[in-house]
């Protein structure tokens, strides 16, 4: 009987053991470092690809003179990288500027990430790597050693869009154990993200965390829902499971109509200051667009108005929200709001759209900021007019 046990003992020992090792080889299966930030601010990528005949890199750091055949990353070029020895594939950049850059490789023509850079971001149906190079800008938004709020997810139900729908809310450092009433943002996405987008490539938490505590920018609560009237949470995040996303069919107009259920389930279940305000709407592209008819159609909702790369306007859509526009945008003109700021950069394709809703408001005589910017339709902008436009509101 002793002996029986010992065997068993000793088959139970090898079994763990081998258990362990497998394990440990998801971990150690490639023993390399890829995407290091250097010293002088270049980076060292690597890939193990022992048979492949040519591996590249798509990142929105590359050069735009060699077009992207691969898709996925706006903006991005392709750089060549050198096989080392047998089987290692190195690049080193030039020295890149203070940012959050993402990248693929793109190996005989197939793109796939870097399996040595667990950092993935998922943008709709696309991942990426990144990594953020400091020493600059991008210090915003890297986490820093002060204090944080909270990110929570919530569910609200939409009476208009019959389902609950998802949506996230930062709240700032202190807001658990005060009795303090907060202004609020309401942050949207564009047409290719969904109500994680902000989170993640906008870094909005780490942002308002470090405006915050540099006493830049009012504490303030950051409400980012899903923009998209047909779609009840990000991919992976509802009843559908992990399905493939795909184009959403939006009923247009249907998200800005139905806006006002998203600021009751708030002002019903945060602890804000509910008056115009206290109330700032900002987005990109898309959201942008959102925006501008969600603070037009409720012409006295918002004291603060973000309009970053906005998408076209006015839409021949049947939809109530976007009838009589310039009519209830002078009329919003002449309720007032303390900020109506717009961001676009010079390469981006929606500039002339932007022109042309700026021809608008000068006829009109709204009063308002006008940034632009290097670049184009790209977080890089994106990011940076969330960190020139917080700091503004609620003064």
């Amino acid at each position: 009987m002793k002996m029986k046990t010992k065997v068993l003992f000793i088959l139970l020992f090898v079994l763990c053991g081998i258990k362990g090792f497998a394990q440990q080889n998801l971990f150690i299966s490639q023993d390399i470092k890829s995407a290091v930030v250097n010293n002088d601010n270049t980076v060292t990528f690597r890939f193990l690809a022992p048979n492949a005949k040519k591996v590249q890199i798509a990142g929105d750091f590359a050069e735009k003179a060699e077009k992207n055949p691969i898709g996925g990353l706006v903006g991005t070029g392709l750089i060549d990288m050198q096989k080392e020895g047998d089987s290692l594939w190195v690049y080193t950049s030039k020295p890149l500027e203070s940012e959050l850059y993402s990248y693929v490789f793109v190996v005989d023509g197939i793109s796939t990430i870097d399996p040595n850079n667990p950092y993935v971001y998922r943008d709709f149906a696309t991942v990426s790597n990144v990594f953020l190079v400091g020493h600059g800008k991008a210090d915003l938004y890297a986490v820093k050693d002060v204090e944080h709020g909270t990110l929570t997810s919530c569910w609200y139900k939409s009476a208009g869009l019959k389902c609950s729908r998802r949506l996230n809310v930062y709240t700032p450092a202190g807001y658990e154990t005060s009795k303090q009433k907060y202004p609020v943002l309401y942050l949207l996405h564009g047409m290719g993200g969904d109500e994680d987008e902000w989170v993640h490539f906008g870094r909005t938490c780490q942002i308002l965390d470090n405006l915050i505590a540099q006493g830049k920018a009012e504490p303030m609560i950051v409400v980012m829902p899903n923009g998209h009237s047909g779609m009840k949470a990000a991919p992976g995040e509802s009843s559908l499971g992990y399905y493939k996303p795909f184009h959403v069919k939006d009923v247009p107009g249907d998200f800005e109509l139905y806006f006002p259920e998203i600021i009751k389930y708030v002002e019903s279940n945060f602890r804000v200051i509910a008056d115009k305000q206290h109330r700032a709407i900002a987005g990109l592209s898309m959201g942008g667009a959102h925006t501008i008819n969600i603070s037009r159609y409720y012409e006295n909702t918002f004291d603060y108005v973000g309009v970053f790369s906005s998408a076209p306007l006015i839409r021949d859509f049947n939809n109530k929200v976007y009838a009589n526009f310039d009519a209830t945008l002078q009329k919003q003109i002449k309720n007032g709001v303390k900020l109506y700021w717009l961001g676009i950069g010079r390469e981006d394709f929606l500039l002339k759209a932007n022109q042309d809703f700026r021809a608008k408001l000068d006829k009109y005589g709204m009063k308002y900021t006008f940034v632009e910017t290097s670049d184009g339709h790209v977080w890089k902008n994106w990011r940076i007019y969330l960190s020139q436009f917080t700091p503004l509101l609620f003064k």
